[in-house]
């Protein structure tokens, strides 16, 4: 049985978001295509994300120099709590899925607290010798984007960086071996082929579903 973690980075639901929809789409087709594997929901909208603040510093600053997890301040404990909560979740699964839309070339800054609070080192990936190596060598993960535009070729193609930042440090840093994505895009670019665009990252969605 596998673990898989649905990370969804929307305000909106799939009624009004395509990225949102072609999410739903996979997951209720892995679901079928694997009914004895666990999908957990992390809406990154409706969840606890600590931010890299001074209370974070500061409570990982005293538990490194040998203090105990008792001389923590309350803001720290609780801060720091949750983000190792956050890291084990992460860690403990064996894929990822990724959705999110396209917002100023990358995607909502709740993505951003997210990946930071898993992005652990000795968890995730660990310093060596020769520079940091990614720990995750036996998963894998999905990024599920929708644009407005398109970005995938053409003039836009080097803007895009919320793709091109999940390959970097999921694939790249974290050491996963296997990122696939699917991209909605051009929907607000060609309205009038919007709902073409959405129908076609929904099948997409649903293909890739049964063999992930």
């Amino acid at each position: 049985m596998a673990k898989v973690l649905y990370i969804t980075a929307h305000p909106l639901d799939d009624s009004q978001s395509f990225s949102m929809a072609a999410g739903s789409a996979f997951v209720e087709t892995y679901k079928q295509s694997n009914p004895n594997d666990e999908v957990v929901h992390i809406d990154l909208y409706k969840e606890h994300i600590p931010a890299l603040d001074a209370d974070i510093f500061s409570g990982w600053g005293k538990l490194q120099t040998g203090k105990g997890f008792e001389e923590l301040s309350e803001h720290e404990k609780e801060k720091v709590n949750r983000l190792g909560e956050l890291s084990e979740q992460f860690v403990s699964a064996n894929k990822y899925v990724f959705v999110t839309p396209m917002w100023n070339f990358s995607f909502p800054p709740v993505m951003k607290a997210y990946l930071d609070s898993v992005a652990v080192a000795g968890k995730t990936f660990k310093y060596t010798a020769n520079g940091p190596v990614g720990l995750l060598t036996d998963k894998k993960a999905l990024h599920i984007q929708a644009r407005g535009g398109i970005y995938s070729e053409g003039p836009m193609a080097d803007l895009e960086m919320g793709h091109r930042y999940i390959n970097n440090l999921v694939a790249g840093f974290f050491g996963v071996p296997s990122l696939e994505g699917i991209f909605i895009e051009g929907h607000n670019q060609y309205p009038d082929r919007a709902q073409d665009i959405k129908e076609k990252g929904i099948q997409e969605a649903k293909e890739l579903a049964k063999r992930f």
